[in-house]
């Protein structure tokens, strides 16, 4: 009997796995995979495109990111260079989006006005995210865990 090279049995797994869970086509998708469909388009937005973490994580001595802390919050990295209304020296938490509902959440992504109908403070940019986008970033945010105080 031969045995297969490791990557190759992971890659034959990985295509057996896949096969397995296939759906039969027009068959809706079960809630539970929606769901994590959605927090995997929201990771891959927040931490490859709008790269969140630059700002709202913290790092250690070395520069890197502190993971335990992943979107907990952090001072800026950096300064204004002319002088800027309500610029922030701190980037909030993100973690679990405490205090904020789904919607607000959507509706700041979405519109750039936070929950009192404020534009974000500068550094922040006003994202104008699709509605899809913004549900997906908010879901991602939902499910981390919030900073422990």
């Amino acid at each position: 009997m031969r045995r297969c090279l490791p990557s190759v049995c992971l890659l034959v797994a990985i295509q057996l796995s896949t096969l397995a869970s296939a759906q039969l086509p027009g068959a809706p998708a079960p809630k539970k995979s929606q769901a994590a469909a959605r927090i995997a388009r929201g990771t891959y937005l927040v931490e490859n495109v709008a790269m969140c973490a630059d700002c709202h994580s913290p790092r250690n001595e070395r520069g890197e990111f502190v993971k335990a802390h992943w979107l907990w919050g952090a001072p800026l990295g950096f300064k204004n260079t002319v002088p800027m209304p309500r610029f922030a020296s701190m980037a909030p938490p993100l973690a679990g989006l405490v205090g904020w509902t789904e919607q607000q959440g959507v509706t700041y992504l979405t519109t750039g006005k936070d929950r009192e109908g404020q534009s974000a403070a500068p550094p922040m940019p006003e994202y104008r995210l699709s509605r899809e986008d913004a549900a997906a970033v908010v879901a991602y945010l939902k499910a981390l865990p919030p900073p422990s105080r």
